[in-house]
């Protein structure tokens, strides 16, 4: 313990952050070892560096960015639909088709602490309560059941929601799913950091660590077995989605034969961006690769800039629904992502080892996001679709993402006969 203790204390020097041990005598030996390990175990260096690179603003050229094109699926005649859907319907009927479902966040901006995958919303018609998890397992199920597969199902959790979700799955039977087609894996988690430079503790004996952002799916899913998973049981194609949109559909048969028949390696869907300053980003190349443009570069003028047939050329909004082929997944493996930053609101341990929640945002988490991976490939498919069908997040209770809309928009898309 001595050693280790010693080995701490030079490093915390080093870097600047001795407060970390204050509270280190108080401890049981239990805490002391967990507080140590952490220590040893923390890239200081990195979130150091991160730290300051997050301080230099980005600037995009408007000579770098220019539009990605996009088909938009109400286009297309019932014939190219038939055709198209063909080919994707023969893949998932080869068992060649898997689903990367991204549920490592929590439910405390709908003022509900668990993971959002276990929030609920109420059904009035039938007097039942179905979570955001089960709404995506109805609609996986439907698949399965038309044509006679069981598509395999990955959850991506984190370490702060991860025993609540399984055992929330446990609870409920997994929603009728087979158990042995889903399997969690957890993503990695980076310390965060205030203002002023310091590492905070989230327990005296604990440093406060956050989820590295969505796009560290690709690394977590080698770490983790997940590629190895999908060599063993051939699968082709992969779909990444998120856990909060009840409208999302995780299997699309259209969208899967249009994006093999393209020759594509990947592919997105996009909504039309209504409000040309909604703080939504979009689809664009940079530097000529596809890209996602986030909001705070995009002003007026280029929201409302078009094409000459009267198209708009930054409107694609992302909805969060990706798909690549299994050689695309471990070629992003291998591909180290830029961390963006987001200041945050977080609670800490203060001097008097009292947890206080700050009025105001007080910490930097860097995060990997996954449309950055689109860059290192030449071209993807980009496929508007109808938002009333397709996209029904659920955010928060004051933007326009809020349960009621997503309800009213859900209801109303199922009221219609579906196949």
């Amino acid at each position: 313990m001595d050693s280790k203790l010693n080995e701490a204390k030079a490093i915390l020097k080093k870097y600047n952050q001795e407060h970390l041990l204050h509270f280190y005598k108080s401890l049981s030996l239990e805490q002391r070892t967990f507080l140590l390990n952490q220590i040893l175990r923390i890239d200081f260096e990195k979130v150091l560096s991160l730290y300051e690179s997050s301080k230099i603003n980005i600037e995009f050229s408007n000579e770098n960015i220019t539009p990605l094109e996009h088909l938009e699926k109400n286009k297309f005649s019932d014939s190219e639909i038939s055709y198209y859907s063909h080919i994707g319907e023969k893949l998932l009927k080869e068992n060649s088709f898997a689903i990367v479902t991204m549920a490592g966040g929590q439910g405390s901006r709908l003022g509900y602490s668990g993971p959002k995958g276990t929030y609920e919303l109420f059904f009035e018609e039938t007097n039942e309560r179905k979570s955001l998890f089960e709404i995506i397992c109805e609609d996986i199920l439907r698949i399965n059941n038309k044509y006679k597969i069981t598509i395999p199902w990955y959850i991506m959790t984190s370490k702060s929601n991860d025993v609540l979700t399984r055992a929330y799955f446990e609870a409920h039977n997994y929603f009728n799913y087979p158990k042995e087609s889903v399997k969690f894996f957890i993503q990695d988690r980076l310390p965060v950091i205030n203002l002023d430079k310091k590492f905070i503790l989230e327990e005296p004996f604990m440093i406060k660590e956050a989820s590295n952002g969505n796009g560290n799916v690709f690394k977590s899913m080698q770490k983790n077995g997940i590629i190895d998973d999908l060599k063993k049981k051939h699968i082709k194609w992969i779909s990444f989605c998120g856990i909060d949109n009840i409208l999302l559909k995780t299997v699309d048969p259209f969208f899967l034969g249009l994006t093999i028949d393209k020759n594509y390696e990947i592919a997105s869907k996009s909504v039309f961006k209504t409000d040309p300053l909604d703080k939504i980003s979009v689809f664009c190349k940079s530097n000529g690769k596809p890209s996602i443009l986030l909001h705070n570069y995009i002003n007026l003028e280029m929201s409302n800039s078009k094409f000459d047939n009267g198209m708009y050329k930054y409107r694609e909004s992302n909805m969060l629904y990706h798909l690549m082929s299994l050689e695309a997944v471990e070629k992003a493996c291998n591909i180290d992502l830029k961390y963006h930053k987001a200041l945050k609101k977080n609670s800490f341990i203060n001097e008097e080892g009292v947890k206080q929640v700050p009025d105001q945002p007080n910490i930097y988490k860097f995060e990997h996001f996954i449309f950055d991976i689109f860059y290192y490939f030449d071209d993807m498919l980009l496929l508007r679709v109808n938002e009333e069908e397709e996209f029904a997040p659920i955010k928060d209770f004051t933007s326009k993402y809020n349960p009621d809309t997503a309800m009213e928009k859900y209801l109303n898309y199922w009221k219609k006969d579906r196949p």
